[in-house]
């Protein structure tokens, strides 16, 4: 049921938040990032924003290379759990690397484009996921 503002809610006019298995692939795409050594991983639940997805995992790159094998170790870690992506935009420009799971995005910068862009600050009415479970499946 859509509000009139077009926010996903339920027969009583709830919001409905971000789905347990989302969180659970958002925070595996994180563990994937921390094991790439990606920069500064966030997850926002946009959720109560979006209808088009529940999360955004944002994460920055050093370099072209560093983004390319962001993606690779992402896209390898989430397939062990049977999620690949619907559509990868940008891999071949290495300035911003959206890759869309349906009830999850991850958006992949290097630095200049993601302070350009600042998605934190754009979405900052949305609530930030912990990413602790994913730094401790990451390992040391």
């Amino acid at each position: 049921m859509r509000s009139s503002i077009g926010l996903v809610s339920d027969r009583r006019g709830a919001r409905i938040p971000a789905t347990e298995e989302a969180v659970k692939a958002a925070r595996e795409a994180v563990a994937a990032i921390i094991d790439q050594k990606g920069e500064h991983p966030a997850i926002l639940d946009v959720s109560e924003l979006l209808v088009v997805t529940d999360l955004f995992v944002i994460t920055t790159g050093t370099s072209r290379p560093h983004l390319r094998s962001l993606v690779d170790g992402i896209e390898r870690q989430l397939k062990t759990i049977g999620e690949r992506p619907l559509r990868r935009e940008g891999v071949e420009y290495g300035k911003w690397v959206l890759l869309d799971f349906g009830h999850f995005v991850v958006h992949l910068f290097d630095e200049e484009t993601r302070a350009m862009y600042d998605l934190e600050r754009l979405w900052a009415n949305a609530p930030r996921v912990a990413i602790s479970e994913a730094s401790a499946a990451a390992g040391p």
